[in-house]
């Protein structure tokens, strides 16, 4: 098991740009999906986590919502390399929590149907539609790798940000 600790803000890998993976890095690949996938099982009630959030600087997320009570669709756990959003359309008000920041929550706008391209782990091309609450945590990942956290998205810092009163 590769349990890593998840940065927390201010910490500066939050805010910095991820590069793309390129090809020949199937070790680097492979090490960054582990670990991304033994974090997230290991944080109770976590949906999706940024390879940014584990200090490393590539475009790699983890996102599943199987199970989650907000999540009406689902496609399984996703391992996602250079991961972007090519189409989005909607727009809903939701509430948002991150294990980067985690005593707060906030109410972020997003698209409320997306259409991602990715790769997996073997390189094969991706084309992922996702709708709803899965939605809105692939978008929330994606931010992370171009150093966007959910309060950067916020209308108001004063109205829209509140501290955690429990957590998953």
């Amino acid at each position: 098991m590769s349990v890593r600790h998840v940065l927390r803000y201010p910490h500066p890998s939050l805010k910095r740009v991820a590069r793309r993976v390129e090809a020949g890095e199937d070790a680097l690949v492979e090490r960054v999906a582990r670990d991304l996938v033994d974090t997230k099982q290991s944080n109770a009630g976590c949906v999706g986590l940024a390879a940014t959030q584990l200090d490393y600087l590539v475009r790699m997320v983890v996102v599943d919502v199987s199970g989650h009570r907000r999540a009406t669709t689902s496609n399984g756990q996703l391992v996602l390399v250079n991961p972007r959003v090519v189409r989005s359309w909607g727009a809903e008000l939701g509430r948002e929590g991150c294990l980067s920041l985690p005593d707060l929550t906030a109410n972020v706008t997003r698209a409320t149907a997306v259409v991602v391209e990715a790769t997996d782990l073997w390189r094969e091309a991706l084309v992922i539609e996702s709708t709803g609450f899965e939605a809105r945590c692939l978008q929330h990942e994606i931010d992370h790798l171009d150093g966007i956290l959910f309060l950067d998205r916020v209308a108001s810092l004063t109205t829209d940000v509140f501290r955690r009163t429990h957590y998953s």
